[in-house]
Parts: C-alpha cells; sequence; structure tokens
C-alpha cells in the first residue's frame, strides 16, 4: 500500500494543505472549495433518488406486475442475487479509486465509470418481462452505483478536516433524504410506466455526476507515488484486524446492526401497505409517497442540526444513542395503530432519528478509520459493507419473518431489537466521544 496522503495524514490536527503534491509524492486531494458541499448535497440527492425510486417502487411494481401471487420470493430471488455480487463493490471501488493514477484524480474516474454503466442498463431495465433478466440487469446496476457511491463518500475524508466533518457528512445525509423522497415522489407518479421511470433516474445519474467531477475537480493524480502491486496484499488489505483496530470493528458492527433493523421494514413498505395496512397497489404507491412527504421536513431538521450540532460539541455518539431511542418510538406505532395513522407516525418519529443517525454517523466513521491516508476509499468502503449486507440481506430476513415468524407485525418487532443491539456496540468505541 502507498504511503498516507499529506492531505489526509494531517487531518487530525483540523490542518489541510493547500499545495498540490509534487511528482513522485503521494497523492492527495484539494481542500474543500466553496462549491463542494453543495455538489455532494446534489450528487447525493440525486444517487438516492435513484435508490428510492428503485428500490421502494419501480422494482416491487415490476416484480408485482409480473406474478402478483409470488412477488415475496421473487423480490427476495433478486436482491439476495444482487447482494452476491456487491457485497464487495464498494471496498473494491474504494482500493481501486485509493491506487488509480490520472490526470482526473483518484475519484473522478470510477464516479463517471459507475454513473455511465448503471444509467445505460437501467435505460434496458423497464421493457424486462422475464426475472432472470431483471436479475442480470439488477446486478449490473447496483454493482455500478456502489462504484459511483464509494467514492464520492470517501471525498469526506479526502477533502474536509475532522472539524468540517459533521457539515459535510450532512450535506450527504440531506442529500440522502431530500433523494429518497423525490425519488419515491417520481416513481410513484411515473406509476406503471415502468421504462420512463427507469430511464429518467440513468439521465439523472449519469449528468449530475459528470457535472459533479467538472465543478469540483481533484488533483491530478497522474505522477504520484503508488506502491508496486501485488494481488495478495491487495485482497490481504480487505482484512482488518479488529484486536487491532476495534473502534472500525465496533462501528463496523453498529452500523450493520441499525442498518438491518431499519431495512427489514423500510424494504417491504410497499407490500406493508398492501397486505398489513390492505391497500391496493395504486393506494399504496400514493400512500408511499405521503409518507415519505410527512417525514421529509422532521428528518431534515434533524440531519441538519445533528451533524451542525456534533461538530460544535466536538461529541459523536450520544446523538446516536438518542436517535436510538426514537426509532425504537417509531417502529412501535404500527404495531399500536395497524393502519395508515400508524405509518405516518412511523414515519415522522423514524425519520427524525434516522436523521439523527445518518450526518453523525457518517462523520464517526471517517474517525475510526485504520488508515485515513492512503487507504481512505478502501476503508470507508469496508464500512460501507455494513450498510450493503443488511440492506441486501434485509428482504431475504423479512420474507422469512413474514411467511414463518409471525408476519408483518414482527417486522417492526425485529427492527426495534436490532436498532438497540446497534446503539449498544457503539459504546466500546474508545477513539470517537
Amino acid at each position: 500500500m502507498s504511503a498516507p496522503d499529506p492531505i489526509v495524514a494531517v487531518a487530525p490536527t483540523g490542518v489541510i494543505s493547500a499545495t498540490p503534491p509534487r511528482a513522485g509524492e503521494p497523492a492527495a486531494s484539494p481542500p474543500a472549495g466553496r462549491a463542494l458541499r453543495a455538489g455532494l448535497l446534489v450528487a447525493a440527492l440525486t444517487l438516492y433518488a435513484t435508490y428510492g425510486g428503485l428500490v421502494v417502487i419501480l422494482l416491487p411494481t415490476q416484480i408485482a406486475l409480473l406474478d402478483d401471487a409470488n412477488k415475496v420470493g421473487n423480490l427476495f430471488i433478486v436482491t439476495t442475487v444482487s447482494f452476491v455480487f456487491t457485497l464487495f463493490a464498494q471496498p473494491l471501488a474504494g482500493a481501486l479509486s485509493d491506487r488509480t493514477r490520472s490526470r482526473f484524480g483518484r475519484r473522478a474516474p470510477w464516479m463517471v465509470m459507475g454513473a455511465l454503466v448503471g444509467g445505460i442498463f437501467l435505460f434496458g431495465m423497464g421493457s424486462l418481462t422475464d426475472i432472470l433478466w431483471i436479475t442480470v440487469f439488477w446486478v449490473i446496476i447496483q454493482v455500478a452505483l456502489n462504484f459511483l457511491q464509494a467514492p464520492l463518500t470517501t471525498i469526506t475524508a479526502d477533502r474536509f478536516t475532522r472539524s468540517q466533518r459533521g457539515g459535510a457528512s450532512a450535506m450527504i445525509g440531506l442529500g440522502t433524504q431530500l433523494g429518497m423522497t423525490v425519488g419515491v415522489m417520481l416513481a410513484a407518479a411515473l406509476g406503471t410506466q415502468l421504462g420512463i421511470g427507469y430511464s429518467t433516474f440513468g439521465i439523472a445519474v449519469i449528468v449530475i455526476t459528470v457535472l459533479f467531477v467538472l465543478v469540483n475537480r481533484d488533483w491530478s493524480s497522474k505522477d504520484a507515488a503508488v506502491a508496486d502491486f501485488n494481488w495478495a496484499t491487495f485482497f490481504k488489505g480487505f482484512w482488518v484486524n479488529p484486536r487491532r483496530h476495534p473502534d472500525f470493528f465496533w462501528a463496523f458492527t453498529a452500523r450493520f446492526l441499525l442498518i438491518l433493523g431499519y431495512f427489514v421494514v423500510a424494504a417491504y413498505q410497499l407490500y406493508l401497505l398492501t397486505d398489513y395496512i390492505g391497500m391496493s397497489i395504486v393506494e399504496a404507491q400514493g400512500a408511499t409517497v405521503t409518507l415519505t412527504l410527512v417525514s421529509l421536513v422532521p428528518t431534515l431538521v434533524a440531519i441538519l442540526l445533528s451533524g451542525w450540532w456534533s461538530d460544535k460539541v466536538g461529541r459523536r455518539k450520544v446523538f446516536i444513542y438518542v436517535a436510538s431511542v426514537v426509532m425504537v418510538a417509531g417502529l412501535a406505532a404500527p404495531l399500536i395503530m395497524p393502519d395508515m395513522t400508524g405509518m405516518i407516525v412511523l414515519s415522522i418519529v423514524n425519520g427524525i432519528g434516522f436523521g439523527l443517525y445518518m450526518s453523525v454517523d457518517a462523520a464517526l466513521m471517517t474517525e475510526v478509520l485504520p488508515s485515513e491516508g492512503s487507504d481512505a476509499g478502501k476503508d470507508l468502503g469496508i464500512l460501507n459493507v455494513a450498510t450493503n449486507i443488511p440492506q441486501a440481506l434485509s428482504s431475504g430476513i423479512a420474507a422469512l419473518i413474514i411467511t414463518s415468524l409471525g408476519g408483518y407485525p414482527m417486522l417492526f418487532v425485529f427492527g426495534m431489537i436490532f436498532v438497540v443491539l446497534a446503539a449498544i456496540a457503539i459504546a466500546p468505541i474508545k477513539g470517537v466521544r
């Protein structure tokens, strides 16, 4: 692995070099400019609008229209196969971008490639009528978007000091929540016009990604030093010893548990509305938009407040504890009120909790990296596996719970338990207050 980059190696002191590296020095990125925070907001909004529209509306609708009787099982097949192929997509993308030497820098080439491949396959997704080909296209789309997401999230560690990362992460969190809202609304508005829906997101991902890398140019890494490549060393680098880096281990564990608890419910929201609340699929699409809208403002306020406040007080963990308590309360609502009112309460309260969690956890993750400099992309990619795995597993676990372990109500119980376990896993982290 290459030596630590100057820009990140000095980040704990709050100092970032404004001088581009000379030929033969380790690769580095410029400090954040005025446009970067806004760029992160727009890029995250576009990416997560695509995720939200696809995962919450378009894919479940496409599968339900093909075979309503077997929709739960078919959705499980598609998402589980995707999980197998995307499991290490983000750490691989991060590691490759760490080593990339080009006149456009380390991150931009992979972001553009991911956007182009994902966007092109989205253009064809809506015309598919066979589960096999839906699965193939879905896998390629998910891998490509992961190759976009990994370098994008690493920019926070590349260009911001630790004291600035809460605010920068809040921009990504804000974009995430706004994007999910916009994506769900747009996809629901298009209804069953799947081809138009998928293509719209494909175009947006390509255009916004290209604009982002052009406006927020990275320093050239073409002549930067890079260690000799060795496959054994490369793959060995994906193992982070939990004894040597316990904070990294606990951060990974906590995120894994919370995301699993959250997405076991979120992944089946459309089917919760049809099968638990009793709506038709058209009514459920409209209700999904309502649930997204009612949670928007409280979630945005929570994201912005927690990111700014955690930077100001220099603390992260307490915000995650509060977020966990709030999310447990939200998940209990549909059990008490198994109707649209309960789902609205869930969306508002859970939105606040997840908003508190998102921006602060993203900042915390950048502060537990084993190698903040040369391997930041790879290390953050490994942590993002703690997001990918539970998201992918959520459909299978939810299907098992629905069919064999108590039905839809048990989804909420499962979510509550795992959010609590995630909060417990944060406690042993010592390097972050």
